[in-house]
């Protein structure tokens, strides 16, 4: 049920990036994409019961049972690292929203279109 919550989530960012005209509006949509994604990953990780990956000393004598138990901390890594690339895209996003704001006045994606030439 989780994952499927996942896919919606997904549906509703691709629903605001396909058909909104408004361009902040699809950064939106984009940036509600890339938080599904990063849900589904941390999903796909997750372990009910499931301990931290930290090993101690009492862990080192029983490693296979702390490994068949412990959370897989892959995903973690590789949401954290897509967490920093999407603030970027986000701040290059923002930025040409802007931009295109400062020149023609609107932030409506036909308009722009007309008034290009």
């Amino acid at each position: 049920m989780l994952y499927a919550m996942c896919f919606l989530l997904f549906v509703i960012g691709l629903y605001c990036a396909l058909v909104k005209k408004n361009m902040v509006k699809i950064v939106i949509g984009i940036m509600i994409m890339e938080y599904a994604v990063n849900l589904f990953l941390i999903m796909l990780g997750y372990r009910v019961g499931g301990v931290a990956p930290i090993v101690g000393h009492e862990d080192i004598r029983n490693m296979g049972k702390f490994v068949s138990e412990s959370v897989d901390p892959l995903p973690q890594a590789l949401v954290l690292t897509a967490i920093v690339i999407s603030l970027g895209s986000l701040a290059l996003m923002i930025s040409i929203c802007i931009r295109t704001y400062e020149k023609y006045g609107t932030f409506d994606i036909t308009r722009i279109r007309r008034l290009k030439g």
